[in-house]
């Protein structure tokens, strides 16, 4: 296979422009999905909401500004194909990462949040310890680069996410509760920006099924379905059982409560079942910037994250 070497400043260029193009314009899968719930929603109430969320991206997009006042957690996704070499090493993937975000915040397309934990001081660049994440796969089948930046919300992050370790014998029905009862939680206050993607990690380690929930909300495109049948049929379940259970957008009545459920999976211990919640807001922000042989790099709205 013919080897794709990526120059620092085309690794620069890939992962300042898709975190900016995440943070300012709405992706295609997601706004379709909102102008189908626009079309069918009844209630008056839901259809100003989104109505306002339309308007509200489109007046960003055409005017270059953030569609959300939040952009949040700066997220990096990238998959590379075992050919590609980049300038310095990958390593330069996290120190590239970091000067893109403190570029992109001091333009105004990136809001100062990240703060120390302790101190609460804020640096105003979004760059810190494990910040900006940058989570790296390496895949044999493809010979080319994606970057994907995901400028994840902090309410979706702070009041949308859930773990517990369950028993085996809970089962499916278990399952199903501590899903819904993740959804009721935060959306009765609109905490989390419904309607939104929600994403559902089931087995693995603790930090497997939260980072496999987080992946299954913000990376697959909406209406994806999880090649696992009974899996599928469960995200189609869970679709409609929150469709049909009055709690909706900004939990004030209506019918578009959620855009989808996906759902991701690991093998675990015999002796547990360890399940995770993740929500991702009505705005579902990402980008994906690719590289491929010729050295062209061309921009889309839906990942291929492998991780399966």
């Amino acid at each position: 296979m013919k080897e794709l070497f990526v120059s620092r400043e085309t690794v620069y260029d890939m992962m300042y422009n898709s975190i900016v193009m995440a943070a300012t314009l709405m992706p295609v899968d997601v706004k379709d999905s909102l102008l189908k719930c626009l079309e069918k929603e009844q209630y008056e109430t839901a259809k100003l909401h989104l109505e306002t969320i339309i308007k509200n991206c489109e007046v960003g997009e055409k005017e270059g500004q953030l569609i959300c006042p939040d952009p949040g957690f700066p997220l990096y996704y990238v998959r590379a194909g075992d050919n590609v070499r980049i300038e310095g090493g990958f390593s330069t993937l996290y120190t590239v990462s970091q000067e893109a975000v403190k570029k992109a915040t001091s333009n105004g397309r990136l809001c100062p949040y990240m703060v120390d934990p302790i101190t609460r001081e804020n640096p105003g660049t979004n760059v810190g310890y494990y910040l900006p994440k940058v989570e790296i796969r390496f895949d044999p089948q493809i010979d080319f680069l994606d970057v994907i930046a995901i400028p994840q919300g902090g309410d979706q992050e702070i009041f949308g996410t859930f773990y517990r370790m369950m028993y085996p014998a809970d089962g499916k029905k278990g399952i199903m509760k501590f899903i819904l009862d993740c959804i009721k939680e935060p959306t009765y206050a609109g905490k989390t920006c419904p309607p939104h993607v929600i994403g559902i990690g089931i087995g693995g380690t603790s930090d497997i099924c939260m980072r496999i929930a987080k992946e299954a909300a913000v990376l697959r495109p909406i209406g994806s379905r999880h090649p696992d049948k009974e899996l599928s049929s469960l995200e189609e379940e869970l679709v409609e059982m929150v469709k049909d259970s009055g709690i909706r957008p900004m939990g004030m009545g209506g019918w578009s409560r959620i855009l989808d459920v996906h759902i991701e999976y690991a093998v675990t211990h015999t002796a547990g079942l360890p399940v995770a919640f993740n929500a991702q807001c009505s705005l579902g922000t990402r980008k994906v910037a690719r590289i491929r042989l010729d050295n062209h790099i061309t921009y889309s709205d839906f990942p291929e994250w492998n991780y399966r």
